[in-house]
C-alpha cells in the first residue's frame, strides 16, 4: 500500500486502531513490529523520516556496553548482550560479528583487560560471538596495521556487533508492515484526543507533505519520541516534570586509510573517561563519540567545535596517522535520550542510567524512554505488555524473540553494498532488468544506483532527496561532498516516481545542499 493510499485509509471516520505509536525511530518500530506480529492492529506516526533522529546516527554497534561493565552495570550488560545475540540471529545480513582490538601500552592492561572481557564473554552465555583473547604485539601490529605503534607491549581481541543503523530501522518499519501495521512517515501528531473521562483515546495529525488533518482513534496510545517525549507528555499534562536529559555524540567519518583493517579499534578510556572507537563501516571508518549535556535541541543537531578536536585528538593519539579536518568526510551530531529524575540534573551524563524507562500517565498515556538500539526489541515487548493491560485488549504472547526480520538473509556479500537489503537485493535488480539505464551509478566513486533511489521510493517510504541520501544508502553520512553531487540525480528520480513538477525539484536540491553542507568543514 503507497502512503497515500495509507493516509487516506486513516482519515476515515470510522477507523480506529489498538495501538498508535508516536516515533519512527528505533523503539518505536520496534513497538510496532511487537504488537504487530502479535496481531493488534497498530498505527504508527513520525513527524519526519524515519530514523531522522538517533536513529540513524548511532556509533553502528549491537553492543552490550563495555563500560557499562566497568561502572558495574552487569545486569544492564546482560541484557544488552543477550539481545545482541537475538539480533544477529534475527536480522543477519545487517549484524554482524567483528573483532574490536584494544592495544596495550602499558604492562598490566592486557592482562586487565582480558580479564574484563572474559567475564563479558561469560555474560553473553550461549549468544557469545567470540572469545576474548590477548594479542602479542606482532599480531596486533598485523591485525591493526593503522594503530600507533611506538611503546605497543600488546593488545586484547574481543567481539561485538556492528550494523547499520537506519537500515535497520526501515527494515523494522516493512516487518511492521508486512504484519499489518501502517507506518506513516511526515505525519505529525499537533494534540492528543480525550474521552469523557479525560483518558487518551487517539492523536489529532498532520500530513506534513499535505496540510492535511484528521484524527485517528486508538485504545492505547504510546509515546516513543526519543528526545522529544517530554513535548508529548506535556501535551497531555503540561506540569509533568521532565523525563529526559538529552546528550549529544558526535561522530566523524574518515577514510579506511587510518585503519587499514577489517577489524574495529577501541581506546577503552580517554582524557574524560569515555570509550572511543574507530569503526570499520562500507568501506569508511566511523571515530567516536562524545558525550555532551544539552538543554535546546533540534531534529538536526550540529557537533561543536570542541567535539570534533576532542574526536581528532583522542584518535590522533592511537593512530599512525592522525586525521585533521580536512580529513574528514562526514561529520553528524545525535542526541541520546537519557532517562533521568530531578535529581540526575547535577550529574556527567556518563554516570545517568542508561536503562530504558516507562511512565504511565493518569490519561493513559504509555511513555517509553532511554536505552538504545541493542535493546529496542526487548523494550518494546515490555511496553507491549503493559498497553495490554492499559487498554483491556487480549492478551497474545510475544513472538519477536524469534522473529526473522524482513530481508532475512544468512549469506551475504559485505563487499557489497546492496547486502544491507538482503532478500529484497533480487527485487532491485528486477528493476535494472526492466530498465537498464537504472543501474547507471550515482557517483563513480560508490556503488549507489539509479534502482536504490526508485526502490527507496516504491518500496521504503522516501519522500525527498534527504530521506535517500541520508537513510536509505547512507550516502551523505559516508561523504557528505559526494552525497552534494548526486542529489540532481536523485530529485529526478524521485519527483518521476512521486509525481512532483521540476520546482519540486529544484527545491529540494537547495534544502539538501543547505543541509549536507552541515556535515563537512568548509576550507
Amino acid at each position: 500500500m503507497k502512503r497515500k493510499d495509507i493516509i487516506e485509509l486513516l482519515s476515515q471516520n470510522n477507523f480506529e486502531c489498538e495501538i498508535l505509536v508516536i516515533g519512527g525511530g528505533a523503539t518505536g518500530l520496534g513497538v510496532a513490529v511487537d504488537a504487530a506480529a502479535r496481531g493488534f492492529k497498530v498505527v504508527l506516526c513520525e513527524q519526519h523520516d524515519f530514523a531522522k533522529g538517533t536513529s540513524s546516527r548511532s556509533t553502528k554497534l549491537v553492543h552490550g556496553g563495555v563500560r557499562y561493565l566497568q561502572q558495574g552495570n552487569v545486569r544492564l550488560v546482560v541484557e544488552a548482550l543477550r539481545e545482541r545475540g537475538r539480533l544477529r540471529k534475527n536480522a543477519p545480513h545487517l549484524v554482524r560479528d567483528m573483532r574490536f582490538v584494544i592495544g596495550a601500552y602499558r604492562w598490566w592492561e592486557r592482562i586487565f583487560y582480558t580479564i574484563g572481557l572474559t567475564f563479558y564473554d561469560v555474560l553473553a552465555g550461549r549468544l557469545g560471538l567470540g572469545r576474548s583473547l590477548p594479542m602479542k604485539a606482532d599480531s596486533v601490529k598485523q591485525e591493526l596495521p593503522g594503530l600507533k605503534k611506538s611503546g605497543l607491549r600488546g593488545g586484547i581481541v574481543f567481539h561485538d556487533g556492528q550494523f547499520d543503523d537506519s537500515r535497520l530501522a526501515i527494515t523494522l518499519m516493512q516487518t511492521a508492515r508486512n504484519k499489518g501495521a501502517h507506518c506513516v512517515n511526515y505525519l505529525k501528531v499537533n494534540s492528543l484526543l480525550k474521552s469523557g473521562n479525560k483518558r487518551v483515546c487517539g492523536v489529532r495529525v498532520e500530513d506534513v507533505l499535505s496540510g492535511k488533518k484528521f484524527d485517528i482513534e486508538s485504545k492505547v496510545v504510546i509515546n516513543a519520541t526519543g528526545v522529544f517525549v517530554d513535548n508529548l507528555m506535556r501535551m497531555d499534562n503540561p506540569e509533568v516534570s521532565k523525563k529526559v536529559r538529552p546528550s549529544q555524540g558526535v561522530h566523524l567519518v574518515v577514510d579506511q586509510k587510518f585503519l587499514r583493517s577489517d577489524s574495529a579499534l577501541m581506546i577503552p578510556k580517554t582524557k574524560d573517561g569515555r570509550v572511543l572507537f574507530g569503526v570499520p563501516w562500507h568501506g569508511k571508518v566511523v571515530l567516536g563519540t562524545t558525550d555532551t549535556p544539552l538543554d535546546l535541541f533540534s531534529l538536526e543537531p550540529k557537533a561543536l567545535d570542541e567535539e570534533v578536536e576532542f574526536i581528532l585528538n583522542q584518535a590522533g593519539q592511537y593512530l599512525d596517522l592522525q586525521p585533521a579536518r580536512e580529513d574528514v568526510l562526514s561529520v553528524f551530531a545525535g542526541l541520546r535520550p537519557l532517562a533521568a529524575s530531578e535529581d540526575n540534573n547535577g550529574y556527567k551524563t556518563k554516570e545517568i542510567s542508561r536503562s530504558h524507562k516507562i511512565y504511565r500517565s493518569d490519561s493513559g498515556l504509555l511513555t517509553i524512554t532511554g536505552g538504545k538500539w541493542t535493546t529496542y526489541r526487548e523494550m518494546a515487548e515490555e511496553i507491549v505488555d503493559l498497553a495490554i493491560k492499559e487498554g483491556s485488549l487480549t492478551h497474545h504472547t510475544c513472538v519477536t524473540k524469534e522473529l526473522k526480520l524482513h530481508g532475512y538473509l544468512e549469506e551475504v556479500d559485505r563487499d557489497n553494498w546492496d547486502y544491507v537489503y538482503g532478500s529484497d537485493i533480487n527485487e532491485i535488480r528486477k528493476i535494472v532488468e526492466k530498465n537498464e539505464e537504472y543501474g547507471a551509478l550515482l557517483h563513480p566513486d560508490y556503488t549507489f544506483t539509479q534502482a536504490h533511489v526508485i526502490w527507496a521510493a516504491r518500496k521504503e517510504m522516501a519522500q525527498s532527496i534527504e530521506d535517500v541520501l541520508a537513510r536509505r544508502v547512507r550516502a551523505l553520512f559516508l561523504d557528505a561532498r559526494a552525497a552534494i553531487q548526486m542529489a540532481p540525480k536523485v530529485a529526478e528520480l524521485l519527483a518521476a516516481e512521486l509525481g512532483k513538477t521540476r520546482g519540486w525539484q529544484e527545491e529540494q536540491i537547495a534544502v539538501f545542499d543547505a543541509l549536507a553542507k552541515d556535515y563537512f568543514f568548509h576550507s
